[in-house]
């Protein structure tokens, strides 16, 4: 098929919408490959720029697939309710295919160990007790309760003009990206990072611009190119970093502060912390916001250290951001429970919570470093990180998927991590396949046994 005759609008918006129009009339076909970007740009009389922001559009909502240098290609109209990386994170099957058995050992969720969270029962007693019925004159009050707002300023990183909650990170970058970014504007992210991340991006039609990341962060060269060609947000996790385990040195957040200083005079660049491992993770926290003040937004969560089901994380920044933040948020859920929030406070107060916290903290790491000792005993050199997922090297991703999962092991493929879609993923000296990304967190026995299957995965 000419695609290209049936384009009549030639910007992203109109390449997107003609292709829809085809798949959705049955003229293109679940499975049917796409032409390259290049072809149809030049088909188009258009830059691949322009092309690729079409496919990027297409790719967000569901409707096809980027296999790098294998093509892009139609997906079948999707049925389910997760976004695009969320699916491939979740292991979800291709439409049509046959689900495979359970795993008997899951190591892909990026979930803490709950049998390392505090316990709640007695912080929802002592709670209730001192709350037996719910507030009633709340709902033009601060949308943060004044105890929690006190715990999250003696312990912020730096000193936030306002601080408030929300329902969890990708809540908390969401709500400040739709203030702080319009459509078609240019976000720096890091190269791995979060698949979530990149979904959210592209669902608000932002343009994504990979920087990558050395063993200390973000890179300041790479960062210093991206806000050259044209990023206005900086988006960045400051420690134990999905998927590597990379936390930020003092040394490297300082001299990405200077990078956004000096390159960032002409337009107000933002950077958007996620530290969303909070009190689990070893590292110091490390946030740029202490030599940049006003242009930093850095969010905590507490859903690895405390439960994801509190679904609440902490946003301290500049005025005019986070006033901004609240005042939407008004218009829609107002305010994370309060309730919840004193449950919080409990926790972060009780010092039995704070022992189960510090003893997970302590687990992390453990489990961390001897994984990579089990696996350095066979040949397979693996530097620890920090928080609770390992980034693991392999020769092939698809062969070291279907070799653990015929041992009854599910990981995460590396390839959703990866920020630049049309690209392989990024190699590694002797190991040319990209990589696997093994949640440690749920590793309490059997580290031998893994570790050995492991290394036989990621081997040629």
């Amino acid at each position: 098929m000419e695609l290209a005759a049936h384009v009549e609008d030639r910007s992203p918006r109109g390449i997107a919408a003609a292709i829809a129009r085809l798949v959705r009339s049955g003229e293109l076909r679940p499975g049917d490959r796409l032409p390259t970007v290049r072809e149809l740009a030049a088909e188009l009389a258009v830059s691949p720029a322009t092309v690729s922001g079409a496919w990027q559009a297409l790719s967000a909502v569901g409707l096809v697939v980027s296999r790098g240098r294998a093509g892009t290609y139609v997906l079948p109209e999707p049925a389910g309710w997760l976004p695009p990386s969320y699916r491939d994170l979740a292991g979800e099957p291709a439409p049509g295919a046959t689900r495979t058995r359970a795993p008997r050992l899951d190591l892909s969720t990026g979930t803490p160990d709950p049998t390392l969270l505090p316990a709640l029962g007695p912080a929802l007693a002592r709670v209730a007790a001192r709350m037996p019925a719910a507030d009633t004159d709340t709902y033009v009050s601060s949308p943060t309760i004044p105890a929690l707002e006190a715990l999250l300023r003696a312990s912020w990183p730096f000193v936030p003009a306002r601080i408030t909650v929300v329902d969890g990170a990708m809540d908390a970058l969401g709500r400040t990206l739709e203030q702080v970014a319009g459509f078609g504007d240019r976000v720096a992210v890091e190269d791995p990072g979060f698949p979530p991340v990149f979904d959210l991006v592209e669902q608000l039609g932002l343009e994504r611009i990979p920087v990558p990341i050395d063993r200390h962060g973000m890179r300041p060269d790479a960062l210093a190119a991206a806000l050259r060609a044209g990023a206005g947000v900086v988006v960045l996790q400051p420690r134990a970093h999905n998927p590597t385990g990379v936390s930020l040195t003092s040394t490297r957040a300082r001299e990405l502060a200077a990078v956004v200083r000096r390159l960032g005079t002409e337009r107000d660049v933002l950077v958007i912390e996620d530290d969303h491992s909070g009190e689990i993770s070893s590292a110091r926290p490390v946030s740029l916001g202490t030599w940049l003040p006003g242009r930093v937004v850095h969010v905590r969560s507490f859903s690895k250290s405390h439960g994801p089901d509190l679904r609440i994380a902490a946003v301290g920044g500049p005025a005019p951001v986070l006033d901004r933040l609240v005042a939407r948020r008004m218009l829609g859920p107002a305010w994370t429970s309060r309730l919840l929030q004193h449950v919080l406070v409990d926790l972060l107060t009780d010092g039995a919570a704070l022992d189960s916290i510090a003893e997970a903290r302590r687990a992390y790491y453990a489990r961390q470093r001897a994984l990579c000792v089990a696996l350095a005993g066979h040949g397979l050199s693996v530097q620890p990180g920090d928080g609770i997922n390992l980034w693991v090297p392999v020769h092939d991703e698809s062969t070291a998927l279907v070799r653990l999962a015929a041992a009854g092991i599910r990981v995460a493929p590396g390839g959703p991590f990866q920020a630049r879609a049309d690209q392989p993923a990024p190699t590694t000296p002797g190991r040319p396949g990209g990589h696997v990304r093994v949640t440690v967190a749920l590793l309490r026995d059997d580290v031998a046994a893994v570790a050995r299957l492991l290394a036989l995965a990621a081997a040629p």
